[in-house]
């Protein structure tokens, strides 16, 4: 556990479509989709896609007319090379802060203990390092707990006056991000879980911060328990650290899914 240190989240933006415009710059600024497997449903969007309501999970099959129409330019999926892009970030991360926790294949959280007013300068130069060496842009947020830095990256990722990255050191900017945000955006509680938590009053992320974490406990599970308690800046959930040669074997794998197999891994450990 990062005790009395912060946590930075990185996650790639777009990551699908952004290892596609790497490779192929005259895509940038226009409308990009990625489908899945056998070209079934829309699983990654550009900016400008999002901006036309493309909605994730479409299916090809229904919309490819409408696509046309709009300029949709549609690739593909290849995993093989998005796991190989990956594997380049994780790199320049792990060159930065090698206190790594790979989380997905265009996510990972940072330890960030002992950078104290360094923090920002240190979070911004990593995202430009990032973009430089891979191509690939991505945000950062930082903060006390794991689930506040996830907040603090959808901050960032969503308001471009962030610059691509966002500290949330304090209470009242914590609770100024929280507030504009729906309980569902926050990390692991989807449309079930927000129902149960609504049957004991709870409705929005600064209530489910500011409600009694034994009543939560009892009502909803340990589980969310801790979340409401990491919202607070209490520090709940640790980093899942991996020993050098797992860090190195999980690195040089160059196929998307192990990412996840590593991270399981590391739980076991």
């Amino acid at each position: 556990m990062t005790v009395g240190g912060l946590i930075a989240l990185v996650d790639c933006n777009n990551f699908y479509v952004s290892r596609e415009r790497v490779f192929q710059p005259e895509l940038r600024g226009k409308p990009v989709v990625v489908l899945s497997n056998n070209d079934g449903r829309v699983i990654a969007r550009s900016n400008e896609a999002k901006a036309l309501g493309i909605a994730m999970g479409a299916p090809w099959h229904l919309h490819r007319n409408c696509f046309a129409a709009a300029g949709v330019i549609v690739r593909s999926s290849n995993y093989t090379l998005y796991g190989d892009m990956s594997v380049r970030v994780m790199e320049v991360l792990s060159q930065f802060m090698p206190d790594l926790e790979i989380y997905s294949i265009d996510e990972a959280f940072l330890g960030m203990a002992g950078f104290g007013a360094r923090s920002e300068s240190h979070a911004r130069a990593l995202r430009a390092a990032v973009l430089k060496w891979t191509g690939v842009p991505v945000s950062v947020g930082v903060a006390p707990t794991k689930t506040l830095a996830k907040v603090a990256n959808h901050a960032a990722k969503k308001d471009e006056k962030h610059g691509g990255a966002l500290l949330l050191l304090d209470e009242a900017a914590q609770d100024a991000a929280l507030s504009k945000i729906e309980l569902t955006d926050l990390w692991g509680v989807a449309g079930r879980l927000a129902a149960r938590l609504g049957a004991i009053g709870i409705n929005t992320p600064l209530d489910l911060k500011r409600g009694d974490p034994w009543l939560i406990r009892e009502r909803v599970g340990v589980v969310t328990m801790r979340l409401a308690l990491e919202l607070r800046g209490m520090a709940c959930l640790e980093l899942e650290r991996m020993t050098p040669d797992r860090k190195a074997s999980c690195l040089r794998d160059r196929s998307a899914g192990r990412y996840r197999r590593c991270r399981n891994c590391a739980r076991r450990s």
